[in-house]
């Protein structure tokens, strides 16, 4: 069986080739890139999304899809759009509902890490700002001590630099942006993350003497917000066996934390 899902959507000419992490008789694990949306977006109706492109592989008896015999497939939790890496599917109804309660239990189940502006003084801490749509600004949320919903995060530092530290993030709930409001609000935005004032991570910052090369631009090291889904612990919804789900870091995030480890300190 395909160690990848291939999928394309003609109206935008662009193309995945999705990693599987894990696969059983009941559940799916992949690891989803960052761009792409979960579910589609009424605000955006055209544009692709990660279950919609799956529900028309399966219509369609594409390969991947026949080889699996799937004719179910549901997400169990969601990843923000802007967010990379492990996203678990059910391959069944029931298996779907009893994820579905592990999910709504309030319990850390994933573990993600982010780059943030700034150096906490804490090493491990914990955020429990109430999260809400903005008023004005759709697609985008804040903290709200009246409108919003209960949310809570707790950040461990993993690796601190001069001017930004790497974070493992566990939420305890799933409001939209949850981990990147948070932060914002309490003055660390996520690196990249030019909707909640974070900036871009640039070479030129922090290596000494850099020199570019004439005619040509900067791409910098980060250019969105990247927020990693590594890992997901939890018991199996049918042997009740723990299970472990990792998603390797993508390509940028490895780049951006090598050359912070060179240049950085």
């Amino acid at each position: 069986m395909s160690a990848a899902i291939k999928l394309s959507a003609p109206a935008t000419k662009e193309f995945w080739e999705i990693p599987v992490l894990f696969e059983d008789e009941h559940l799916l694990a992949l690891d989803k890139p960052a761009g792409l949306l979960v579910s589609p977006d009424r605000n955006n109706p055209d544009r692709p999304s990660l279950m919609q492109l799956l529900h028309a592989g399966i219509a369609a008896g594409k390969p991947w899809a026949q080889s699996r015999n799937l004719t179910y497939l549901a997400n169990a939790h969601r990843l923000d759009c802007e967010t990379s890496g492990v996203l678990l599917l059910a391959k069944n109804k029931p298996a779907l509902i009893a994820l579905a309660n592990l999910f709504g239990s309030e319990k850390p189940l994933q573990k993600y890490v982010v780059l943030a502006h700034g150096t906490p003084l804490e090493d491990r801490f914990e955020i429990g700002a109430k999260v809400a749509p903005h008023p004005v600004r759709p697609g985008k949320h804040h903290v709200d001590a009246r409108r919003g919903k209960k949310s809570k995060t707790v950040f461990t530092a993993l690796e601190r630099f001069a001017h930004c530290t790497l974070l493992r993030c566990e939420p305890a709930t799933a409001r939209p942006h949850q981990i990147r409001v948070h932060l914002q609000n309490a003055g660390w935005p996520v690196v990249g993350d030019e909707l909640y004032g974070g900036q871009p991570l640039l070479l030129s910052r922090l290596k000494p003497h850099f020199r570019l090369k004439p005619g040509k631009f900067e791409r910098p090291l980060l250019a969105s917000a990247m927020v990693h889904a590594e890992e997901l612990n939890l018991p199996h919804p049918v042997t009740g066996e723990l299970l472990t789900v990792a998603a390797p870091w993508p390509k940028d995030l490895t780049v951006a934390v090598k050359y912070l480890r060179l240049y950085g300190k």
